[in-house]
């Protein structure tokens, strides 16, 4: 299951904006659940947003896939959203260059790069909160 298209659009409408929830990749199934669990989570909150999972590396679809599923459907606002606890080489260097291609190739969208998840200090507090918390499973 490596597919990640999550779409709240039932009627078929275009909608305005969407968001690209970008990630590293695995050949792992189960890897990809909190991805999507995270896009449902967004369609949950807001009916007029689309949104995509993409991957760098080792998972479908990649970045410019997932843009253009998101054109498709007329959106012509999209905000990448790397999901990245540290800010490597991979959100540091290639995925400004694969962002910068997209603007090129589709100058009549606007597209949003937002910061890395891990650098988001509200992110940083809850992930202390559970650090701290005693396990209700604990793992031998």
């Amino acid at each position: 299951m490596t597919s990640a298209k999550v779409s709240g659009d039932s009627e078929g409408q275009a909608r305005l904006r969407g968001i690209v929830l970008f990630a590293h990749g695995s050949r792992d199934p189960l890897w990809h659940r909190p991805m999507q669990a995270v896009a449902q989570r967004i369609l949950q909150n807001s009916t007029a947003l689309a949104v995509e999972c993409a991957y760098l590396e080792l998972s479908t679809p990649d970045l410019q896939t997932a843009c253009h599923s998101l054109l498709a459907r007329g959106v012509r606002t999209i905000t990448i959203v790397p999901m990245f606890l540290g800010v490597g080489k991979h959100a540091r260097e290639d995925l400004p260059i694969l962002v910068q291609a997209l603007r090129a190739n589709h100058p009549d969208t606007h597209f949003e790069l937002h910061s890395a998840v891990g650098e988001d200090l509200r992110l940083i507090a809850l992930l202390a909160d559970i650090a701290v918390e005693r396990p209700q499973d604990s793992v031998r």
